[in-house]
């Protein structure tokens, strides 16, 4: 539950600050872009993680902490994209921040909803000799 808050969280500000940080050169400004490009992603990763566990089969507090925490992430970015004393840039920053936000909301609530709602099939143990093992043979040899 804080690998996802802080996961959102780390890239809404990387990618705020890359934006609206001030004066960076234009490699600093990539770089930075590129560090919350590659933030999101891993925020997409543990989503998938934390959603498809089966350490829990039911809906736990836990998930709906994620997702209450994923939707107030979803309505700051809107606040700031309403905001009429932040940059333009900021702005339009706000709004796909709530967008990706509010997706990964989503998303993180319909593959959590079919982990619970799947039925569950154990994997079977591992036998003690490999499928590819010759068969001793039985016929006695003269």
């Amino acid at each position: 539950m804080g690998t996802v808050s802080g996961l959102a969280l780390l890239t809404g500000a990387t990618a705020s600050v890359s934006i609206g940080g001030g004066h960076h050169s234009l490699f600093a400004t990539l770089l930075l872009g590129l560090l919350a490009a590659m933030m999101a992603h891993a925020l997409v990763v543990e989503l998938r993680r934390q959603a498809r566990r089966r350490s829990q089969v039911a809906w736990y507090w836990t998930d709906t902490v994620n997702a209450v925490l994923l939707a107030i992430w979803a309505l700051t970015a809107v606040a700031a994209s309403c905001a009429p004393f932040m940059s333009l840039p900021v702005r339009i920053l706000g709004s796909f921040l709530a967008v990706g936000y509010t997706a990964a909301c989503v998303y993180f609530v319909v593959e959590r909803r079919r982990a619970v709602t799947a039925l569950f099939f154990p994997v079977p143990a591992p036998s003690a000799e490999p499928e590819d093992a010759p068969v001793a043979d039985s016929t006695p040899t003269v």
